[in-house]
């Protein structure tokens, strides 16, 4: 399963081609969006994008680890992580799309 990744660049460039902003433009978008959704989380407030889905933190425990190299147990402190929760339009089309590219098997 290997792919290209998608870039800010390739977004951008996707402006350009779908709405005709200039290229600059079309990056300062991008990255205005991406920093509206970037300050919102930092806030810990949720971030929903519908029919994507949506962005959240999630407060972690400090709890004991295993080092696995030498099995000595050590503390992990205290985090927040970040979440995503692809929403149920989004999961249909990946599964979709998966299924018209997969050989029917008999």
């Amino acid at each position: 399963m290997a792919g290209k990744t998608l870039t800010r660049a390739d977004l951008a460039e996707a402006v350009v081609q779908k709405v005709g902003l200039p290229r600059n433009e079309s990056a300062d978008l991008v990255e205005m969006v991406l920093r509206e959704i970037t300050g919102s989380l930092e806030k810990g407030e949720s971030v929903k994008l519908s029919s994507f889905g949506s962005f959240g933190i999630r407060e972690k425990n400090e709890r004991m680890g295993r080092n696995p190299k030498t099995g000595e147990e050590v503390p992990i402190t205290p985090r927040r992580v970040l979440v995503f929760r692809a929403s149920n339009i989004m999961k249909d089309r990946i599964n979709s799309a998966l299924s018209e590219s997969k050989p029917v098997e008999p």
